[in-house]
């Protein structure tokens, strides 16, 4: 069985940066598009990053390209999301998600597979 486990997360203030994991288990992820979600209080949850594993597609939220990135270790079935320039308007719990197909697309319910999630909060 797929398991997600995301880490990294934390308190920093607006202007720093923060670096999240996603540590995948229990499955062979080669033929996987991993995404990276969040969700603020009182919102729904939105995409944020997503890519396959071997890094052919990339795409990314506009409200965040150019400071997000995000990234992959296949040695160590990781995914990261290198997040700089955080602003308060980040604070949410971000999750990792997993499908099981190769395609890139933005919309959780195409991904099969989460995380429990993260907490990021950005202070002004």
């Amino acid at each position: 069985q797929v398991q997600l486990k995301e880490s990294g997360g934390g308190l920093v203030q607006a202007g720093g940066s923060l670096r999240l994991s996603c540590a995948a288990s229990g499955g062979t992820f080669s033929r996987n598009a991993m995404g990276w979600f969040r969700q603020a209080p009182g919102k729904e949850r939105e995409f944020v990053a997503a890519m396959t594993w071997e890094g052919g597609t990339i795409r990314y939220a506009d409200p965040v390209k150019g400071r997000f990135t995000i990234s992959r270790d296949n040695d160590k079935n990781t995914v990261y999301l290198q997040m700089n320039s955080l602003k308060p308007g980040d604070t949410a719990i971000y999750y990792c998600a997993a499908r099981k197909s190769v395609v890139v697309v933005t919309s959780q319910y195409e991904y099969d597979n989460w995380g429990q999630g993260t907490q990021v909060t950005v202070s002004s």
